[in-house]
Order: C-alpha cells, then structure tokens, then sequence
C-alpha cells in the first residue's frame, strides 16, 4: 500500500483539493479536508435509501437475521463516495458489545490527544508501540500504552471528553476497562459492565472524523490514519477486501476473543469504493460471518437489486 501523505491541508481550505487534482481512477489523499461550515456530525448523515438496502442485503442471511433479532450482531456502514455528503445506515447501532482488540483505537486516540496537550512525548518507543498496538494488535505494546497515559481512567476520560464524545452515559461505546494483560485493575463499563467495549456507531464515528481530518485536527487525524493503515492481520475484512479490491488502500482495526468478534476499516479506493464497514458479532462463525460481510456490504453501496 502506497502512502500519499501531502502537505495541502490548510484550515481556511473550502474546496475539496484532491477531488480538484485527482483523476477519476486516481484515489485521492486521506485526510480529504471538509470545510467546517459544509461539516455536520455523522449521526446526520443517516440515508433511509442506504438503510433500506443494508437491510435487504443483512436479511439475505437467515443466521444473520437472528443474530440480529437477538442483539448478538450490530452492522454500520458509511459511504464516503462524497465527503461531504456521506452517507450512514446502521444495524444495533447503538447496541453496546465486547469488542477485544477493537477498543485499541481508543488507546490510539488518547496517546494524540496527550500529544497536543503536551502530557506525552513522541518518542521512538512510544512510536513503535503505537505502530505494534495496531498494526499486529499486540497486547504487550496496548499495556504499556495505556500505563504510559496513566491508567485506564485517563483513556476513558478522554473518550468521555465532550470534545470527543466516544462514550455515551445510556448507550456506552468505546471503552477500555482492562489492561491488555493478565494483571491490572478491571473497571468496567457503567453500561453493560464490559472490559473491551464497542459500539458501531462510535467507530463509525472515529473514522469519519479521520477520514474528513476532524479528529483533533488535520495533522493527527493524518498520522493516525498512518498507524492504522497496512495491517498487519489479514483476515476477516482484510482478506475478502485483498481479494475484491487489492488496489484499495485500508485502514484497520480488529478484534476476536471467543466467540466475539469485531472489525473496522475505513476502505479508500478508486471510483465508488471509498467507505467505512464496522462489525460486532458473537457467534462461533464470526470469522466467515465477516468475510461475507463485505460483499453484501458492497452490494447495499452499488444498489444491487439481485
């Protein structure tokens, strides 16, 4: 995968300089600045159209359907064919799972945040365990991240922060409860009482922000979607998503734990496949339950009627 960071993000920017510049079989440059006036938080961009068909393609699975009656899958799906104009469908958006690994992203944003406000330092190390955290999801590197933001309370309290707004007092969303290691304090979410917790909706959310470089700002939205970017476990998403559009570039994060299983990736291709697929599963089968996922996903995109 190709990285094509450029230096053109410019606050007063009002125009979408890489759809200006890009060919239309080119993949225009991530962050894709919107101006603030055109941006609007994502729970508005909510597409009936788009819900309807995400809906028809999830119902062509009779297991899928249950899964779903019975709150043990959450689909969300945002297209982000135009940036300033995406738009979001959701299947238990708001339902609240264990998501393992998932909530690393979380960590992620927690490390950039004490990076503005100058509580940490960038350094080699710290660095190399961002990249290892999500690259090849150690939890070795997750731990010493989060003792390094100093505990599990400071990384929830910036999801909490209302300049973020990643956890929601009714509904929960992302959540780290415990350190990625045997040892430690476990504090569980107020919600559902989960250590590792997702919801599609707030990852959703986290990759919108970065995807359109308001998450903290341009630059950290740039360098995280870096750390995100050539993952490092190609399976669920990843390997339907090597074989169906190997010139995408995908920015990722996973989790499995048991029977729980979760994915993330923000897709950014040529043409129309520019969009974010979130899923939370517990099922014995979540590992092929993802997989197939990303073809019908693709087909509520495309409007496909078969």
């Amino acid at each position: 995968m190709k990285h094509r960071w450029s230096k053109f993000v410019m606050c007063g920017l009002c125009i979408l300089l890489p759809y200006a510049t890009a060919g239309a079989n080119e993949i225009p440059e991530l962050p894709v600045q919107v101006h603030r006036s055109d941006w609007l938080p994502l729970l508005e961009h909510a597409d009936h159209d788009l819900q309807k068909r995400l809906e028809k393609q999830l119902s062509k699975r009779l297991q899928w359907r249950k899964l779903i009656r019975n709150r043990k899958m959450a689909v969300g799906l945002v297209d982000l064919s135009n940036p300033t104009a995406p738009r979001y469908a959701r299947v238990n958006g708001s339902k609240e799972m264990y998501a393992a690994s998932l909530p690393k992203i979380a960590i992620l944003l927690a490390a950039f945040d004490r990076f503005q406000t100058g509580k940490l330092k960038r350094t080699p190390e710290v660095e190399a365990d961002l990249q290892a955290m999500i690259r090849t999801s150690s939890n070795s590197a997750a731990t010493r991240m989060i003792d390094r933001l100093g505990g599990l309370m400071q990384v929830n309290e910036v999801l909490r922060n209302p300049s973020y707004h990643f956890y929601e007092e009714k509904h929960g969303g992302l959540w780290v409860g415990k350190r990625y290691a045997k040892t430690g304090p476990r504090i569980p979410d107020p919600v559902n009482g989960l250590s590792h917790a997702a919801t599609v909706t707030q990852v959703c959310r986290f990759y919108y922000q970065l995807a359109t470089g308001s998450l903290i700002n341009p630059d950290a939205s740039r360098d995280m979607l870096e750390m995100l970017a050539e993952p490092g476990i190609r399976h669920k998403f990843v390997k339907s998503l090597h074989e169906r559009a190997p010139a995408a570039e995908l920015y990722r994060k996973s989790g499995t734990w048991k029977n729980w299983h979760a994915d993330s990736v923000l897709v950014w291709g040529p043409v129309w496949r520019r969009y974010i697929l979130v899923a939370l599963v517990e099922s014995s089968n979540g590992e092929e339950i993802l997989r197939d996922l990303v073809s019908l996903a693709e087909n509520a995109l495309q409007d496909d009627s078969e």
